[in-house]
Order: structure tokens, then sequence, then C-alpha cells
């Protein structure tokens, strides 16, 4: 299977488990074996345990690439987005990338759909069924419509020919009101959930009529000059051969605190107490306890970017109070560990850095501060303006403004540092990248 995994969005309604680096996809809230995983984790390894040969391809932006990477592994690939231009251009840009950079052929089904719905097993074999379908061109499009748990008003409607598990499309309706939405459902309506294959010849023929472009390069390269459009509207409306396969198993939207606490196993994650509570979810992950008593149907979350303590039902209404939260993002995972944002002053922030095992920062510099380094934990090596020094818990390494450098773990356990930024105008995009030739 080719597969393109939607993964965008800010995620504010989690606030504050996510943030503009770290959405909603990537918290590590569903137990497993080995303890936690994200939806990104639970999506990825389900495809490749339904096909272990599955061509799988992110489609998302810049700030999610370190994350994805941290999570996925290096086995994934990555379509980035330039910028924000809604979903027809990034298809487009993920199919180019699927043919030009990891040589998919023209007459290969890919399957489209969200990196970040709450589905089981056989969600997977219906993304399978969807591609085989596809693959047999007797539609240019073959939609997954979910059959309706109730009359939602989230969601646009497919209305289909006949009550097949295979049907042709009749037309598409907006998303209703209640009301409409009941009278949609007792017509046979399914939910349109954003899910859809097709050879890969047929979206890169269409993105090449409506967009003058060479190749995978020349799109990227244009792409913030691209219409802002829905795959919808660009694609979807305007074709005549479209089918659409039912699907009746579970499937969520886990969207607000609401909806995700429902499909959580646990009620509590991480250094928590709880005592003589009703339907109650809390989850922590700072390194102090939280004690919860006497509560009912109540999330609280806690993180370093903040406390969140809400009635289950007004969760949903969170976002324009997060809109007025104006910070730093104090926690992320980066492509080579995570960083914790444990102070900020008017000229200095000091950070916790965990280097992964095998992994190392990009080399870089700064123009306008200055960084301390002071090892806690592991063993390592420090490159600063092509000096290497190996480094253990106790060294001090300095590094002036404009100074190249960067941190490499070549052991086979953690390395720790904090880091000191010293300056009057600490700002993330005051960095410049270099290649390490040693």
């Amino acid at each position: 299977m080719n597969i393109i995994l939607l993964s965008g969005g800010s995620g504010k309604r989690l606030w504050p488990l996510s943030n503009d680096i770290r959405s909603k996809q990537f918290i590590k809230i569903f137990k497993t074996a080995d303890g936690y995983e994200s939806m990104a984790q639970s999506m990825y390894r389900h495809i490749l345990k339904i096909d272990s040969d599955a061509k799988v391809t992110v489609a998302t932006g810049r700030s999610q690439v370190s994350e994805i990477h941290n999570q996925l592994g290096d086995g994934v690939g990555i379509s980035v987005e330039p910028c924000r231009r809604d979903t027809f251009p990034a298809i487009a840009l993920a199919v180019s990338y699927l043919h030009d950079v990891q040589g998919v052929g023209m007459d290969e089904p890919v399957v489209v759909c969200p990196v970040d719905p709450y589905v089981e097993d056989d969600y997977f074999e219906a993304l399978k069924k969807l591609a085989d379908i596809a693959a047999d061109g007797r539609s240019n499009l073959v939609l997954m419509g979910m059959e309706p748990t109730y009359p939602s008003e989230k969601y646009g409607y497919i209305m289909p020919k006949t009550k097949d598990k295979v049907a042709e499309v009749s037309s598409f309706k907006e998303k209703p009101d209640e009301e409409t939405a009941k009278h949609y459902i007792a017509e046979g309506a399914l939910w349109n959930a954003g899910i859809f294959a097709f050879k890969l010849s047929y979206v890169l023929n269409r993105a090449h009529e409506l967009i003058d472009f060479t190749d995978y390069k020349d799109l990227y390269d244009k792409y913030e000059t691209l219409q802002k459009i829905s795959f919808d509207y660009a694609v979807v409306e305007k074709e005549p051969s479209i089918a659409v396969m039912r699907f009746s198993g579970v499937w969520k939207d886990l969207g607000t605190w609401n909806t995700l606490t429902e499909a959580m196993s646990d009620s509590t994650v991480g250094d928590v107490i709880t005592d003589k509570n009703e339907n109650v979810h809390v989850i922590n992950t700072l390194d102090i306890p939280v004690l919860v008593m006497g509560m009912k149907d109540a999330v609280i979350a806690a993180s370093h970017d903040g406390i969140l303590v809400t009635d289950k039902e007004q969760s949903s209404h969170i976002k324009p109070f997060v809109d007025m939260i104006e910070q730093p993002v104090r926690y992320a995972e980066k492509s080579w560990g995570s960083f914790t944002v444990v102070d900020v002053e008017d000229e200095s922030m000091t950070i916790k850095i965990t280097l992964n095992p095998g992994q190392q920062m990009n080399y870089h510099s700064h123009d306008r501060r200055d960084e301390v380094w002071t090892v806690v934990s592991g063993t390592g090596r420090a490159v600063v303006d092509d000096v290497s020094q190996e480094v253990k818990a106790g060294d001090v390494i300095t590094m002036h403004a404009g100074c190249r450098h960067t941190l490499i773990n070549n052991s086979d356990s953690e390395l720790q540092v904090i880091e000191v930024q010293l300056g009057k105008d600490i700002d993330v995009k005051d960095k410049h990248k270099f290649e390490l030739t040693d």
C-alpha cells in the first residue's frame, strides 16, 4: 500500500498537552504493553502490521517534522508543506513526492487519510480493501463512508445510489443541522471522513491540469503561490466517476478533551493520585504529583505549557481562551530527543535538553545570544567551531554568539544537558545551520 497521512492542526482544543509544535496526534496517552503511544504511532504501527511493505508518507508542515521523526523513526516519508495551502495543494505535493522522490508508479493505488482518528484493527483492513478497489480502476476516486452513529452536524454527508457495500456516489451534502442530518441518515447517507483512494496518475494529472509545474521540486518551490483550496472543492465535487465503500467499525474524531478521554483505557496518565472521583480523567506530564479528590465529570491536564481544569462538556469551548495565551512553547520533542524550558527571564532562558542515544543536534550558530551547556548526565561529544571534545557529567561548555556548535550522543544512554541562553533578543528563528564535516 501507498498511504498518505494528513497531519496538520495546532491542536489548541487539547491544550496544554498540545501546542503549535506538538499537535494532538503526538500526545502519548494510549496504553500499550510497553507504555504509552500517540495516535500517530498507533496509526503507523497498525498500517505496518497489515502491510509490512507499506510506503507511508506524512503530509505536514515544517513545525512537525522533528516530532514525526522522533515518534515514527526515519523509515516514514515526509512531504513538507512550505506553508499552509489547504488539502488539495498538500495532497498534490505529496503525490508528486511519491512519484518523483519515492518512485511510486503511475498505476499504483494511493490511500489518503487523516493521521489522528481513533480506530480499531478492522479500519486498517478497510484501508487495504479501499486500495484494492482503487487499483481495479472502475472509479477514478473511491471514498470510505462511515456509517453514522448519530445525526452529526460536524461532518459532510455522502449520498450513495444504493445500499451495497460499494456503491456509486449520487451526491454530497454540506454539514447540516441536526434535523437535516436525521433526514440524510434515513436516506442511507454516510459520514464523509476525508478518506479516499485513487490511482496515482489520477491526482497527479489533475494537479498538472490545475497547477503549472514540472516536477516535485518545481511544485515545492512555487508552493506559497498556490491557491488555497480543499481537495473536495478542487477534485471530488467535479469528478463524475466516484464510488464509496461503507465502513461500520469504530471511528472517532478525537478533537476535544471530551471525545479524547472516551478513548482512553486508563483514567489517569502520569504521577496522579485520585480519591472519590466520578468520570474524571487526569493526564500529568510533569515530574511532580497531581492530587485530585471529589471531582465529577472533569478533565485535568498538566504540562509544562500550563494546567487545565475543566468540566468535560465545557472542554470543547477552550480554543478562544487558549488563543489569548501568549508564551513560547515550553516542551517539544525533536528528531534527536526533547527539550523542556525550565526558566525564562528578560535576558536569559534556561532549558533542559535530552539527547537520545545515537543522536545529534544540527551543527548551528546564533547571531544574538551566547549559550552555556552544563552536562548533567551521560556522555557524548561536543563540537565548537570544528573543535571536538568528549564530554561527561559536570563538564561546562561556553559558546559565544556566532560560533558554530553541536552536541552528539555516541553512547547507548541518554545525554542530558542544561542549556542557558543569554541575550536581549532570544528568538527561535535566530539560527543558522551548517554541515558537520568531521
